[in-house]
């Protein structure tokens, strides 16, 4: 199986005429992705990639049919109009690509997808994808790249940096390991799907009998993982490397969600809190596939 998005999973792009949202609706579909539907207000009657083109995502709806998951390639300033919308006609998982979305319209679209049971990846994320079952968002760039570099396999990956998402399922991948699903959690200090919610998705994924990790300073998101292991919510093996090790307070690392406040999401209380709970924290990154390696044997 697979984490949020597999081959029977119906989904439709926002933005889907823009430059991005063209290319990227490419990779999902020459990769398999079910993509049924695109909307671009006023462009409704269009096609890109051979899918249709609607005004609104009521209109997709009904010309295709229940839509499970929408993919945003839309400019920062409209994300959360768009957003509201997609929630507001049904749709239960959103994927927000872009970056520099206001954090007060990603807390709004929090709000409405608590208040109407829906839930979103990002914003600032590079998207997820299941090898050899679909992606969402724009991992590996082209198909091709995506299917040579990304193998199936029992470890979950989940990150807070895109490239290191990529890189971590390619060495892996490179070490005979492959991966249930991958997931960018995205770079924001707020996001809709933080690492203790896709621990707890990998959870229940009877195919996964291991996560690998990449946390940063800033936020809370590896100590609340932590508590999950604490409790008994999170049972499964967890490999984890923590970037920002040189990082002094107030600094900003790699992303907006990556900063020391106060001494509160430091480098050393991440990784003390992780050890304490059974986690494997290794020291350098091209330590992981060794390490997750050694954990898979002794399952």
């Amino acid at each position: 199986m697979a984490i949020l998005i597999d081959e029977t999973k119906r989904v439709l792009v926002q933005g889907i005429t823009g430059r991005e949202g063209a290319a990227r609706t490419k990779l999902m579909v020459d990769y398999g992705t079910k993509v049924v539907a695109g909307v671009t207000p006023g462009r409704g009657g269009e096609s890109v990639e051979g899918i249709p083109v609607y005004d609104t995502i009521v209109e997709a709806w009904e010309h295709v049919g229940p839509i499970d998951i929408s993919v945003l390639f839309i400019p920062a300033p409209l994300v959360k109009s768009a957003a509201l919308e997609a929630m507001d006609a049904g749709v239960k998982l959103l994927v927000i690509v872009p970056d520099r979305v206001p954090i007060y319209d990603v807390l709004a679209i929090a709000n409405r997808a608590k208040s109407v049971g829906a839930r979103f990846i990002g914003p600032n994320t590079l998207g997820v994808l299941s090898p050899d079952k679909g992606v969402l968002g724009m991992i590996g760039g082209r198909a091709a790249t995506a299917k040579s570099w990304f193998s199936p396999g029992p470890v979950g990956i989940a990150s807070r940096s895109g490239g290191i998402t990529s890189s971590m399922a390619y060495y892996l991948a490179r070490a005979g390991i492959g991966a249930t699903t991958l997931v960018h959690v995205g770079g924001d200090a707020v996001v809709g799907l933080p690492h203790p919610d896709v621990m707890l998705e990998f959870e229940r994924d009877p195919d996964t009998q291991a996560v690998v990790m990449f946390g940063e300073i800033g936020t809370s998101q590896e100590e609340r993982v932590a508590d999950l292991i604490e409790a008994g919510a999170f049972t499964k093996p967890l490999i984890a490397y923590i970037g920002g090790k040189a990082a002094k307070s107030g600094t900003r690392f790699s992303h907006a969600g990556a900063i020391v406040e106060g001494g509160r999401g430091t480098y050393e209380g991440k990784v003390a809190r992780l050890r304490e709970v059974g986690a494997t924290v290794v020291e350098q990154f091209m330590d992981l596939p060794g390490a997750t390696k050694a954990v898979l044997e002794k399952l």
